[in-house]
């Protein structure tokens, strides 16, 4: 089958914001269809693309009814694994409402910030938390931080970067009640 749309998981997910899809080496995943993950056996890829041969669940005569999908998007409004699954519901429904492409368009602006805190602003443990915070955070308020960072930033080391641009963006978290940390505990 022809996979269109490789950095948008089956279930609905960005890959473009994962942790995995920015690593060097290897362990780099191309996104939640690339061969990488194929082989993985993620329960969505198996059903949908290798046996039904669609790209998502939602183009499924089923989606409606899959236990298993319904389960998944239920646990993801709780608990995250080694992604944030906060936004789930919300790419879900702007999909079915934009498109396709519109959301590709999004999440590829979501990754050029993202591209640029890791760039400028990562002192080596701060990967996870940009992901989180391109994901759940809005454009606009990832390009104020950003802004905000870059002006402070210019006599600090890389660790000093790193905590300032963690400070701007928890003040517009705690404003916001954005949470920017995987929600431990029960994953699928």
């Amino acid at each position: 089958m022809e996979i269109n749309h490789p950095e948008v998981g089956t279930c609905g997910l960005s890959c473009r914001l994962c942790p995995w899809h920015h690593s060097k080496g290897e362990s780099r995943c191309g996104g939640c269809k690339s061969q990488f993950r194929m082989a993985a056996g993620c329960p969505f890829i198996t059903c949908a693309v290798k046996r039904k041969g669609l790209e998502f669940c939602w183009d499924c005569t089923e989606n409606e009814g899959c236990e298993k999908w319904k389960k998944h998007r239920d646990v993801g409004k709780k608990f995250d694994s080694f992604v944030s699954y906060q936004k789930l519901e919300d790419n879900i429904a702007f999909i079915h409402e934009n498109g396709l492409g519109e959301f590709e368009r999004v999440q590829k602006r979501r990754e050029e910030l993202l591209k640029d805190m890791m760039e400028e602003f990562n002192e080596g443990r701060s990967k996870t938390y940009y992901c989180i915070a391109a994901t759940v955070m809005e454009i606009e308020e990832l390009e104020a931080a950003l802004k905000q960072a870059r002006a402070k930033a210019e006599n600090l080391d890389l660790k000093g970067k790193a905590k300032l641009l963690h400070s701007i963006l928890d003040g517009v978290a705690e404003e916001k009640q954005y949470l920017l940390k995987l929600r431990k505990g029960r994953s699928k």
